[in-house]
C-alpha cells in the first residue's frame, strides 16, 4: 500500500506542472472570444494558446494577432474590444460586480490596432475605464474609438 500512495504522489508531482501553464485563473471569467481567424493568441502566464471561438478569456491574459490575425471579445458587461492584425493587448483589470460597486477596466494596448465599444462599466461609472498605450492614457466616457500603436 505505501508504494502505491508513493506512486500516486510522484505521479501527481509530474503532472502538476505540466497542466499548470493551461490552467484556468481561479478568478472569474472576464470575458469570451466571439471571433478568432488567422494566427491568433491567447496568452495567459507566459504561454500563447490558438485563440478560439467560444475561449474564455480572464483579466491578466494578453490577446496577441499575427500578420494574418483577428480576435474580437466581447467582456462580461458588453465592452467589446476588436484587435486587429499585428497587434497586442493585455486585460490589466476587469472587475465588473455593480451590486457591490465594484467596477474596472484597463487594457494595456502594446502594438498595433484596437477597436473598443465601451459596454455596462462605462454607462455606470465612466472613470473606472482606462486604455493604456505606451505614451498615453486613454479616458473614456462611453463612446466607440480606434487606438493605433507603432512599434
Amino acid at each position: 500500500m505505501k508504494r502505491f500512495r508513493w506512486g500516486v504522489a510522484i505521479v501527481a508531482a509530474l503532472l502538476a506542472p505540466a497542466t499548470g501553464a493551461w490552467a484556468q485563473p481561479s478568478a472569474p471569467p472576464a470575458g469570451r472570444i466571439k471571433v478568432a481567424s488567422g494566427s491568433a493568441f491567447v496568452v495567459r502566464q507566459g504561454q500563447a494558446i490558438p485563440a478560439q471561438v467560444g475561449q474564455l478569456v480572464y483579466e491578466g491574459d494578453g490577446l496577441r494577432t499575427g500578420a494574418d490575425g483577428r480576435v474580437g471579445v466581447t467582456m462580461n458587461d458588453d465592452t467589446r474590444v476588436s484587435v486587429a492584425p499585428g497587434s497586442e493587448i493585455r486585460l490589466d483589470q476587469f472587475l465588473y460586480a455593480p451590486a457591490e460597486g465594484r467596477l474596472g477596466f484597463a487594457l494595456a494596448i502594446v502594438r498595433g490596432i484596437v477597436a473598443y465599444v465601451s459596454g455596462r462599466i462605462a454607462k455606470i461609472s465612466p472613470d473606472s475605464i482606462r486604455l493604456e498605450t505606451p505614451s498615453a492614457t486613454v479616458g473614456v466616457r462611453g463612446t466607440r474609438l480606434a487606438i493605433r500603436v507603432l512599434p
